[in-house]
This record gives C-alpha cells, structure tokens and sequence, in this order.
C-alpha cells in the first residue's frame, strides 16, 4: 500500500500518483523517492526477475549490485520495496537487500510512522493485513506532512488493483 503524494520541498506537487505496481505475474513493488529514478530501476529490476525467473532475492541483489557499482545508476534517488509470495525486501542505492524480520516494510517520508503503526496493529486477530496496512497509512499521513491519505493498494493474490 502506499500514498499518492509527490513533493518538491515543500510543495506538494501532485496528490495521485501510483507508487505501487506489479512487476509481473508473481512480484509487486514499490517505492519512495524520485519518481522517473524509481522506474528505471523497475525496468531493471524487471530485466533481472526475467534472467532469474522465480528468484527474487538473486534478482534483487544483482539489481543492487548494478545500483551501486554502475556510474549512471549510482546516481539514482529511489528506494524499492518488492515482494512474492515467499518474501519481501527493501533494496537501497546502498546496496542493501533487506528482509524484514517480522514481515512489515516500510519506506519514505511516512515509513518510520507506518512501521510504528503496523508493529502495534499486527497482532490484533480481527484485522487483516490489507486493514492493518490501511490503519498504519491513515496514521502516517495524519503524521507526516509528506504522506497523503489517497492510498492505492496492490495485492499478490488478486488480479484488481484496490483504490480508497
């Protein structure tokens, strides 16, 4: 799940924009930072998941390695969050692959406020994942003056994308 806003200091420069997409039958992503950066390392990323079919930690990491190491994608501002069936990972500019250690990832200006906001709503039995997810953005961007409340869900399990 993630917010539609895109800023530019501190103006907000357009409130709708898709953040989360499906990369192909079986990985979604998504991401925070420079918008035209973080699809070029989706194409990439993209290329990798094609040379390595069904392993997404070796796609990953050899998109990370390409990001940190090539002179043009070194220079990139973006942060990614890609996810299968199996595992979820955040990739960095750094050359970090990272998986969480209790599921639950989150990045940009609002992240630190959702990953709060998970970790206390997760173990709560009534709610599903897609609610926990909606009630940790609602909190974020009720906290955070870079995250908006136009929230655009995507799903592993269903073929529809769901807009609140």
């Amino acid at each position: 799940m993630a917010d539609g806003q895109v800023t530019r200091g501190n103006e907000i420069v357009k409130p709708n924009v898709k953040k989360v997409r499906k990369l192909n039958d079986s990985v979604i992503g998504g991401f925070a930072g420079a918008t035209a950066d973080a699809f070029t390392l989706f194409e990439r990323l993209e290329m990798q998941l094609e040379q390595h079919p069904g392993q997404l930690t070796r796609a990953a990491v050899e998109l990370a390695k390409l990001w940190r190491t090539d002179k043009y994608l070194r220079k990139l501002d973006a942060v990614m969050v890609v996810a299968d069936d199996k595992q979820s990972l955040t990739i960095t500019g750094n050359g970090d692959v990272l998986e969480p250690h209790d599921g639950i990832i989150a990045i940009g200006s609002g992240g630190s406020y959702a990953l709060a906001a998970s970790r206390a709503l997760i173990d709560i039995p009534e709610l599903t994942a897609i609610e926990v997810a909606k009630k940790a953005m609602s909190i974020a961007a009720d906290t955070c003056i870079y995250t908006n409340h136009n929230f655009t869900t995507e799903t592993l399990d269903s073929k529809q994308e769901l807009e609140d």
